[in-house]
C-alpha cells in the first residue's frame, strides 16, 4: 500500500498537524534528490498539501524533475527558518515522487495554486516522516514514524 499525505494524516494526526505547520512557516525548503552518478543534489523547492497528498512542483526539465524522472526517491527538510530558535524542532519528509501528467487530475492543484506552466507536478508516497526537538534544553528527541508502525519516540542526553 502507498502511503499518500491522508493516509499518514489518518495514522499520525499530531505529528502530520505539526509537519503542516513547520513546512507552512515558510515559503522555501529543501529536496534532496539522486544525480544520474548516485550523489546527493540539494535543490530549493516550494510544496503544498492539497486533497490529502504533500505535491512538489517544479519548472519542466529542471535538474530536480529530471532527477525524481529518473529515480523517485525523495527527501524534503522544512525550512529551519532564521536564528537559533529551532521552534516546533526539525521535520524531514522521506518517500517517493510520482509523477502526475494526466490534466484533469492536475486541474485541482492548478485551480488551487495558479502555477506557470508547463511544469511538473509530483504527488508523493511516503516512506518516513522524522521529527527531531530539544526537550527541555536536555535532551534531544526524534520521533520517527514509518508506514504501517507507530511513531518511535527516541531521547537522548
Amino acid at each position: 500500500m502507498a502511503w499518500n499525505w491522508a493516509a499518514f494524516t489518518a495514522a499520525e494526526p499530531e505529528l502530520a498537524k505539526l509537519a503542516e505547520e513547520r513546512f507552512g512557516s515558510f515559503t522555501h525548503h529543501v529536496l534532496a534528490t539522486l544525480r544520474k552518478d548516485g550523489s546527493p543534489r540539494t535543490s530549493g523547492l516550494e510544496v503544498r498539501f492539497l486533497h490529502g497528498e504533500l505535491w512538489l512542483g517544479m519548472m519542466p526539465g529542471s535538474l530536480k524533475a529530471r532527477d525524481l524522472l529518473r529515480d523517485p526517491r525523495f527527501a524534503l527538510q522544512a525550512n529551519p527558518g532564521p536564528g537559533k530558535d529551532p521552534g516546533p524542532g526539525d521535520i524531514r519528509i522521506g518517500g517517493r515522487a510520482v509523477e502526475v501528467e494526466d490534466r484533469d487530475a492536475k486541474s485541482a492543484y492548478v485551480e488551487e495554486v495558479e502555477p506557470p506552466e508547463p511544469f511538473h507536478l509530483f504527488r508523493t508516497e511516503l516512506t518516513e516522516v522524522v521529527r527531531t526537538y530539544v526537550e527541555d534544553d536536555t535532551y534531544l528527541v526524534t520521533q520517527v514514524w514509518r508506514p504501517a508502525e507507530p511513531v518511535r519516540t527516541l531521547k537522548r542526553t
